[in-house]
């Protein structure tokens, strides 16, 4: 059980240091050729981030899983769209004219 402790924490200690330098990279990159940061996140922090459900998705369809490599575009896909519509509406959530109207009515009388 410590081992297993020990390997988690492990890690994740790698994975936050490797994280810092593949981010501090991807600015020299965006710095050097004279592109917009928001460019170079969204396209090469965009494929990192990607790149553990290619490999899940490429080694399930290789070992005659089709369903899981399926399974595992429609799940990120689905999550990617609710988490943003998620956040968006706890950001801003959407008021509709008409029922906001009848809110406050019924709450006045």
């Amino acid at each position: 059980m410590l081992l297993s402790i020990l390997a988690v924490i492990v890690g994740l200690v790698i994975l936050i240091y490797s994280a810092d330098v593949f981010i501090d990279d991807a600015v020299a990159i965006a710095t050097k050729y004279h592109m917009p940061k928001m460019l170079i996140g969204a396209l090469i922090i965009g494929v990192g981030t990607s790149a553990p459900k290619i490999v899940v998705s490429a080694l399930s369809a290789f070992a005659g899983s089709p369903g899981l490599a399926l399974g595992n575009a429609f799940g990120s896909n689905i999550a990617n769209i609710l988490l943003v519509l998620g956040v968006t509406a706890l950001i801003a959530p959407h008021r509709h004219p008409k029922t906001s109207a009848q809110n406050r009515l019924c709450v006045a009388d």
